[in-house]
């Protein structure tokens, strides 16, 4: 527990574990104990499982990978009623569950129920699984029941978006407060519903909160991975990402910024990063300006004296004489 009164990840690696104990170490006190299944490796293959549980209210989500192996849960270790949506990230899988049985593959994903014994197999994956507690995410649903073991397609837009929201939040998710993991919980669950098959109402409520937050994400990420291509715009982050500008437009405006804003304030922190790097003392200062995005110097130097309130030579002084390099 955190002093924001979040919960820190936990990170559950059989690297940390003596080899000779890491198989039944994580048989008693992971698989049966925390994850509530029974588990055998396939043989002649070396046992890893390398993931992190972050648990959120009313949701718990698992994301790394696990070497091939068999799953089973037993009646003995039923505890719940929850929900589980499996996204294979890569790798193959195949469940069973309520007398069906269904493969699944790379880019895919497939829900089992907690409350009935099931069976699982699976090469070496890469894998998120997403445990729902039923009574929170059923009433979102048009019919929670029809969606176990029926797969997702790869295709299927909301289960993208819900990927791609996940890769970007991860990692901050254990340095956010209980409110701001309150609300990825809340878009987590939109985004499920969508999925699987919203009511109208959930729909509605969804597609004006969670879609909206997870497609912000997903189009700041792009802009911020590509923040020196010429040829970012918003009307090429449109066709990228299916909508159109008016959209992007209107998703910044509900942060009272511009797209042109956020990128311009991405490109001047990148050039200053790069100013006060010791490693790039001896770039010419033009040279980092066109590195961050610029195609005109003395638009960025009016830019950057405004946001940082000197000089890029002036700050680039400051950093050698603060004996940062």
């Amino acid at each position: 527990m955190q002093a924001n009164g979040s919960v820190e990840p936990l990170r559950i690696t059989t690297a940390a574990l003596p080899p000779a104990q890491r198989l039944e170490h994580f048989r008693e006190i992971y698989a049966r104990g925390l994850f509530r299944f029974e588990m055998e490796p396939e043989p002649d293959t070396e046992f890893d499982v390398d993931v992190t549980l972050q648990v959120l209210p009313g949701l718990r989500i698992s994301t790394g990978t696990h070497s091939a192996m068999r799953n089973r849960l037993t009646s003995e270790l039923i505890d719940s009623d929850d929900l589980v949506l499996v996204i294979l990230h890569s790798g193959l899988a195949m469940a069973k569950q309520r007398g069906r049985e269904e493969v699944f593959r790379d880019g895919q994903a497939i829900v089992t129920t907690n409350d009935e014994p099931a069976r699982a197999e699976h090469s070496l994956i890469q894998v998120t699984n997403l445990r729902f507690a039923r009574n929170r995410l059923s009433p979102q649903l048009a019919d929670a029941d029809a969606s176990v073991l029926r797969p997702l397609s790869r295709d299927n837009q909301a289960l993208r978006l819900l990927a791609s929201y996940l890769r970007i939040v991860n990692g901050e998710l254990g340095r956010s407060d209980v409110s701001l993991q309150q609300a990825a919980g809340d878009h987590v669950h939109d985004l499920v519903a969508l999925a699987l098959g919203a009511t109208r109402d959930a729909a509605e409520i969804a597609r004006g909160r969670g879609v909206r937050v997870a497609r912000l994400h997903a189009i700041k990420a792009d802009a911020v991975a590509n923040v020196a291509a010429n040829w970012l715009s918003i009307d090429a982050l449109a066709a990228r990402h299916g909508v159109s500008p008016r959209y992007i437009r209107s998703l910044f405006q509900g942060e009272e910024t511009t797209f042109t804003d956020f990128v311009l304030n991405q490109r001047l922190a990148r050039a200053h990063a790069r100013l006060t790097d010791p490693r790039l003392g001896a770039r010419l200062i033009s040279t980092i300006a066109f590195e961050a995005g610029f195609g005109d110097l003395s638009y960025f130097n009016h830019r950057f004296r405004q946001r940082y309130g000197a000089t890029p030579s002036d700050i680039r002084a400051a950093a050698r004489i603060e004996g940062r390099w």
